[in-house]
């Protein structure tokens, strides 16, 4: 059986919202430069999840993690690998670092179709840096795979993956026909740490890279479809208001008369 995981590299998510800057034109966001990236925590997840699947069903199982961006830092991407996958590919081209969804699924899909075919795709439910959760569904949509979202679980019979997909209010059980593409949650389970072995062992692999010629990608066929209008750092003031009294009974009589005014009790 074959896996393909799809990963993103991301700004830091713990890194403090003041440390992130607009770029001159208030167009993009630039990232500290002495923090480094790491994998999109929902990919490590379903990187997890193949995992589980390869330990699970044996045989030949092969777990291929790939990515599409630009500048990779090798030592951070090598890490994904470090837990049981079989190999990394990377997608590394100077054209491919900001590309909208609809232009990251056309890439993927890409380089899925010839790297692959692959029994199964995962994917994290959405990445860290702009939750919008659509690269997905559209690469689904452009390489006619049935899609399962949101999955906690994954059972693998035979040519059909039993999932049990996180809801609101519970869980759903659904059944689909492989090949399809699965996306992880984080309830599917925390990602293992790697072993010293696994560690060793990813050092020494090397990545497949690939660049949008050699997909048979044109720059022109990249260009986003969703314009952005423009971006704005969100700006909060604290406000505090002391409530005054001639002794403690009077200023809790105060508050409790002006939390009553705001109707928070």
């Amino acid at each position: 059986m074959r896996i393909a995981v799809c990963a993103k590299q991301v700004p830091d998510p713990d890194i403090p919202p003041s440390q992130f800057k607009l770029d001159s034109t208030g167009s993009a966001v630039e990232t500290p430069r002495n923090v480094s990236p790491v994998v999109n925590g929902f990919d490590l997840n379903a990187i997890e999840a193949a995992v589980q699947i390869k330990e699970s069903i044996g045989g030949e199982t092969e777990i291929t993690i790939i990515s599409v961006g630009n500048d990779f830092a090798l030592d951070v991407m090598k890490k994904a690998l470090a837990t049981g996958s079989d190999a990394l590919v990377l997608v590394d081209d100077p054209e491919a670092e900001n590309l909208d969804a609809a232009a990251t699924a056309r890439v993927l899909g890409a380089a899925l179709q010839k790297h692959g075919p692959f029994d199964l795709v995962l994917c994290g439910r959405q990445a860290s840096d702009w939750d919008q959760a659509h690269v997905p569904l559209f690469v689904a949509e452009a390489m006619n795979l049935p899609i399962v979202t949101v999955a906690r679980s994954i059972t693998i019979d035979g040519t059909t993956a039993k999932v049990e997909r996180v809801l609101t209010d519970g869980y759903q059980e659904v059944e689909v026909t492989l090949p399809a593409m699965i996306t992880i949650t984080n309830e599917y389970g925390e990602p293992r740490y790697p072993a010293l072995k696994g560690i060793m062992a990813a050092t020494r692999k090397q990545p497949v890279k690939y660049t949008l010629t050699d997909l048979g990608i044109a720059n022109d066929q990249v260009q986003p479809l969703m314009q952005l209008q423009g971006l704005e750092i969100p700006q909060r003031e604290g406000k505090a208001e002391f409530i005054e009294g001639e002794d403690d009974e009077e200023k809790g009589r105060n508050l409790a008369i002006r939390l009553r005014e705001e109707k928070l009790i």
